[in-house]
């Protein structure tokens, strides 16, 4: 058996390149998809005891069915291994799940006509996680691809405390308040905000493989396309 060395061991940007290769994208349109990620959802709440068992074995709210929402597997060979929902406000509105939580906060921003995209139901399955240990940073393409699409301002992050620190290094986000009850689930959640504009080169320099081009990101979001998108 060979052991490689330091020197020859993929780093994690040929890791996370070599992953990649094997994702393909999904919006959830179906269903039959939507199903699937609502019960990878429940799953992976119940697991980390921030949420209570249901009969339905689902885990599913309101902001699923918005128009300014996109829900997306990641599968890897096929096989579905996590999943995040985007919301996207428009111009004048302040439909995104972060406001009911946090208006005090944002309504500075959304007041100034900024566009923000607000990833939440971030969420992984148990076995996938532990054999590919770069799946974070491939499911998080998307809501920094989103960024470019929509050219929005400012991405969200409303996390649990001990996922602060993650946030902060991979992109930069900061805090602005200590952590608050978030509807249906039982931890409290604190709010990030990252200003994109403000660190997007240095972030493509060190992560390249957040890079997207036009074609990924009109697949991955324009509605009337198809639903599927490999990584490119």
């Amino acid at each position: 058996m060979t052991v490689l060395s330091l020197a020859t061991r993929p780093n994690l940007v040929d890791r996370v390149l070599q992953l990649l290769q094997r994702v393909d994208y999904r919006r959830a349109d179906t269903s039959e998809e939507r199903e699937a990620i609502f019960r990878l959802r429940y799953n992976a709440y119940l697991r980390e005891g921030a949420i209570s068992a249901n009969r339905t074995r689902i885990f599913t709210d309101p902001v699923d069915d918005k128009d300014n929402t996109w829900i997306f597997g990641v599968y890897i060979d096929g096989v579905l291994s996590s999943s995040i929902r985007l919301s996207v406000n428009t111009p004048g509105s302040v439909d995104i799940p972060s406001f009911e939580v946090f208006a005090d906060i944002l309504s500075p921003q959304l007041g100034a006509g900024h566009t923000l995209i607000d990833p939440t139901r971030f969420v992984t399955d148990h076995s996938s996680t532990r054999r590919y240990p770069e799946l974070p940073y491939v499911t998080l393409r998307l809501p920094w691809t989103a960024l470019e699409y929509f050219r929005a301002n400012f991405m969200l992050a409303a996390v649990r405390s001990e996922h602060q620190a993650f946030y902060k290094r991979l992109w930069g986000h900061r805090a602005l308040c200590a952590p608050r009850a978030y509807p249906s689930l039982k931890k409290p959640i604190s709010l990030m905000s990252l200003d994109y504009h403000s660190v997007r080169d240095r972030v493509h320099r060190r992560y390249p493989f957040f890079q997207s081009n036009f074609f990924e990101r009109r697949m991955l979001f324009e509605r009337h396309k198809s639903t599927r998108s490999s990584a490119a």
